[in-house]
């Protein structure tokens, strides 16, 4: 290449019209083809690489459809391209499969969409394990939900991950942000995804979640494997495993653990996010406000409605976790199953839901219209409304009891 003729034909532009090429190619000491050859394509001057085909171009999409849709290994593809005709190396198709895995990893990982109200991702910190302070080990787990907006979070201390419990901490999460993102982006878990039925182009959501997510009221986004964790998530998992750490052999029971869970919650809503550089606490005033309405709470209950019966005893109490809670008098006798969700239990005679308490460390847990109920059936039949009324202020509000309106 005459890098010469080139650079002064592109110097004398379009003046090379005033000399002929004979002229020009005197002066250059060159053939006049080269010279007619720079003038009509001034980039021809530059050598291109010459496209040699390789072994593997014609095995090229087999390997894709086997390794996105089957997930098949190099090795199991390089065997199968070979019964096929392919004649190169294991080393060539080892290096496209890695090559291809790349690409689909840039187009693969899922912007956290800041829209308000639009999305938030769940996950969890599995199997972390804690020391008491009597030496008692507890596995434990920790759901995590995050609004892609604020960046507020909800936190879960579980001691499994199945798919009711799944269930509870999503009801849970948004109560906790009084209201539901339109998206739910959630990692390839089996509690969601069908992963017998699932391939990297098609995934198949689980039947009952997906009846969850429309009584909910979200829509289920799924990541894509090879999808490499949000860095905002995974600094709050950090977070988890590194603010813990320090409570082992400082606690005593379980219900102490979820206490300093829901503390750490606490404390990081209030802090100033990495994602954000903003509280999310303060971010979430903006949000809260595009978030859907909150679906009627027992459609959700019945999703991982426990089943275990407690009998109402004739003081017309059940006792739950070794605290007493009221019911109508008429259920005396009767059945019953308890759903916890929150701070909260609810209490089901059949499907029908007959009383709601706060949970507290007190224990006895009364309503007062089921006191005036207990009263006015036994010890205090033969009063009036009044007197009844009276009662309950004067002796029951004094006594180490919780009473709610």
């Amino acid at each position: 290449m005459r890098k010469d003729v080139l650079n002064q034909i592109k110097l004398i532009g379009e003046d090379f019209d005033v000399l002929n090429k004979s002229e020009l190619a005197r002066r250059f000491n060159c053939d006049r083809r080269t010279i007619d050859r720079y003038l009509n394509d001034p980039s021809s001057g530059t050598r291109k690489p010459r496209n040699l085909k390789s072994k593997i171009d014609d095995f090229k999409e087999t390997i894709i459809d086997k390794v996105d849709n089957y997930g098949s290994t190099s090795m199991s593809v390089y065997k199968f391209i070979q019964k096929k005709g392919y004649t190169g190396g294991y080393h060539t198709v080892n290096n496209f499969v890695k090559d291809h895995k790349k690409s689909e990893i840039k187009k693969a990982t899922l912007r956290f969409d800041t829209s308000p109200g639009l999305q938030a991702q769940v996950d969890w910190k599995e199997s972390i394990t804690m020391v008491s302070k009597h030496g008692e080990i507890f596995e434990v787990n920790i759901f995590l939900m995050v609004l892609g907006y604020s960046r507020l979070k909800y936190l879960k201390l579980t001691v499994d991950r199945t798919q009711e419990t799944l269930f509870e901490c999503l009801t849970n999460g948004f109560k906790y942000f009084g209201g539901v993102p339109k998206e739910i982006l959630f990692d390839n878990m089996s509690s969601v995804v069908d992963r017998g039925r699932t391939t990297f182009k098609n995934v198949a959501i689980n039947q009952k979640f997906k009846y969850f997510s429309i009584d909910a009221g979200f829509e289920i986004i799924t990541c894509r494997p090879y999808r490499p964790e949000t860095k905002g998530k995974v600094e709050t998992l950090a977070k988890l495993v590194d603010r813990l750490t320090p409570y082992n052999e400082e606690f005593d029971t379980f219900e102490e653990l979820e206490a300093i869970v829901n503390t750490f919650n606490m404390e990081i809503n209030n802090e100033i996010s990495q994602a954000t550089n903003e509280v999310p606490l303060l971010r979430f005033k903006k949000e809260k406000e595009y978030l859907n309405p909150l679906p009627k709470m027992d459609v959700l209950l019945s999703y991982f409605h426990h089943e275990k019966e407690y009998k109402v005893s004739k003081e017309s109490m059940i006792r739950y976790k070794g605290k007493k809670y009221s019911v109508p008098t008429k259920y005396i006798g009767k059945y019953t199953t308890i759903s916890e969700i929150d701070s909260e239990i609810y209490i089901y005679y059949t499907k029908d839901l007959i009383a709601c308490h706060r949970i507290s460390d007190k224990i006895l847990h009364y309503k007062k219209e089921h006191v005036k109920e207990i009263l006015r059936s036994d010890a205090l039949k033969h009063y009036s409304d009044e007197r009844i009324e009276e009662f309950i202020e004067n002796n029951l509000k004094s006594m180490d009891i919780f009473l709610e309106e």
